[in-house]
């Protein structure tokens, strides 16, 4: 069997003999402003390759006008029933609330009003605010909450909905469809960042093949993306349903996907240590292995394993390496691996690319040149 681990590695990557992370060799997208550090670092320390895109930005808690009107209409209406969607809103809700010097008035509106909980955060939140909450959601989902509500009846009933991010508008419906006076509080809201300009290097990238999964972690990013993306929005979700794994922390974040036809990957639980697991896990079932020569390739997004340990590819090599893959045995003409390259340009690159594909595996005997037809990966018998 030839030595495959003889190559010089790229600077910078991973020496060949160096057992690869799960990542290795996978670029994944974070699109999150809020704990974008956190999350980046978890996907690198697994030794993706990560793209920080951050697709939304908050509006500061003190300069929002709509959060302290709405913290007035709430106090004013003396609400029956109180929804916390979040825990990070509830909390930062009541520490706006403090710094207009609403904090004790808003306390005490909360106090004598049943508070409901959409799961174990906001639940959190409201205990150590020193509240009590009357009912937390065990899926935490809004629909769980409004058949509750609905099968109690709340005509009439006066309902604060603290938002997060962006309008409910299907629950705040629903509520008022069932006879109660609603009022919306958003908390933490989103709009487009300063600079969209690294949104619009992800789409390009996208639109070339260049990311195997994009993370989001809440719905308002899922739309700031296709919003900047614009005409090539068409192209994003398109691929993601044939290749780009899209993969968002919860139900919530996917349903505009979803919407859209988009096959999505969500964690069991909406957690950020979650979502990082799922896209581990997930991702690694994904690429090609083939047996070649008597060794195991596993072909990724920016590079392949060979028996386990990562080689770095320039994107010409990869692209030619991926298009061989995906017909083992199989010629395929010059002319079609042009059409796989990047660039595109003429049979002497795909020559080129070859021959630096061959040097990068350590063995001319892995890919053979069939006449002049083109070229075929050799795969093992045993394995085909």
């Amino acid at each position: 069997m030839a030595d495959l681990t003889g190559p010089v590695t790229p600077a910078g990557a991973p020496a060949p003999d160096a057992p690869a992370g799960p990542l290795a060799g996978f670029t994944v997208a974070v699109t999150a402003e809020r704990r974008r550090d956190e999350l980046s670092a978890l996907f690198q320390r697994r030794g993706a390759k990560v793209v920080v895109a951050p697709a939304i930005t908050i509006v500061p808690l003190g300069d929002d006008q709509a959060l302290h009107a709405a913290t007035e209409a709430c106090v004013g209406l003396a609400p029956d029933i109180v929804v916390a969607t979040t825990g990070i809103g509830f909390r930062g809700w009541l520490e706006a609330a403090e710094g207009w010097g609403m904090g004790d008035t808003l306390r005490a509106a909360l106090s004598r009003a049943r508070l409901i909980a959409r799961g174990a955060k906001p639940c959190g939140a409201i205990r150590a605010a020193g509240l009590t909450e009357e009912w937390s959601a065990p899926s935490e989902s809004c629909e769980e909450i409004l058949e509750r509500l609905r099968a109690q009846g709340i005509a009439g009933r006066r309902i604060a909905v603290q938002l997060h991010g962006g309008p409910q508008v299907e629950f705040a419906a629903g509520l008022r469809a069932a006879g109660a006076a609603v009022v919306e509080v958003p908390v933490y809201r989103w709009t487009l960042p300063s600079d969209v300009a690294p949104v619009r290097r992800l789409v390009g990238q996208l639109a070339a093949g260049q990311v195997d999964a994009v993370t989001f972690t809440s719905a308002p990013a899922v739309q700031a993306l296709l919003e900047i993306a614009g005409d090539a929005a068409v192209d994003v979700l398109e691929r993601f349903r044939t290749g780009t794994m899209a993969a968002c922390v919860g139900p919530v974040t996917a349903a505009s996907l979803v919407e859209r036809d988009v096959p999505v990957v969500t964690p069991h639980r909406s957690r950020l240590g979650a979502l990082v697991k799922v896209v581990t896990d997930e991702l690694p079932r994904r690429a090609a292995k083939l047996t070649v020569a008597g060794t195991v390739l596993e072909i990724r997004g920016h590079a392949v394993l060979i028996d386990g340990r990562l080689q770095t590819l320039a994107p010409a090599a990869m692209a030619i390496l991926a298009s061989l893959a995906a017909r083992p045995g199989a010629v395929v003409s010059k002319d079609r691996l042009v059409t796989s390259l990047p660039r595109g340009t003429d049979g002497h690159a795909v020559d080129v690319a070859i021959a630096r594909l061959r040097t990068a595996l350590g063995s001319a005997g892995h890919i053979e040149t069939v006449i002049k037809r083109g070229y075929r990966l050799r795969v093992d018998e045993s394995a085909a």
